[in-house]
């Protein structure tokens, strides 16, 4: 899915963006501008998202979610609102982007017979090796 059919999923007035004062690179404007963006997006109660993609982009934000369900990006990496505000944008459709996809299901697979052998066979090896060395050890003078 590209960002423009993400964007059109989502409707701005689910995102909330405030701007704070950033921490960040700025100099003595650093004091002065909010310039650092905090997206808010309220996973639960967004009507756009199957409560499955709501599942799986919980899972993957971690810690960015707070106790009240509420998805938090933080943005204030450049010196202008613009520019955090692109990137906090960026990193959500990101995310939403990868919640979207439906994972694969892992197929249970057992090794062949023939690797199992090699990988017995493999390990008589290491162990003949290791043992000339253990005989070896006490003979040098």
């Amino acid at each position: 899915m590209q960002k423009d059919e993400l964007q059109q999923m989502i409707s701005e007035s689910e995102l909330k963006l405030n701007f704070i004062r950033s921490d960040g690179p700025g100099g003595q404007n650093v004091n002065k501008v909010a310039t650092a963006v905090q997206l808010r997006f309220d996973i639960s109660g967004s009507r756009s998202l199957s409560q499955e993609v709501k599942d799986r982009l919980i899972k993957s934000a971690g810690k960015r979610m707070t106790k009240g369900g509420i998805l938090l990006i933080e943005a204030k990496h450049y010196r202008t609102q613009d520019a955090n505000r692109a990137n906090a944008l960026t990193r959500f459709y990101t995310l939403l982007h990868n919640a979207l996809e439906k994972p694969k299901k892992r197929r249970i697979t057992q090794p062949s017979r023939s690797s199992r052998e090699e990988r017995l066979k493999d390990k008589k090896r290491r162990g003949v090796t290791k043992r000339g060395r253990v005989q070896n050890y006490g003979e040098q003078e």
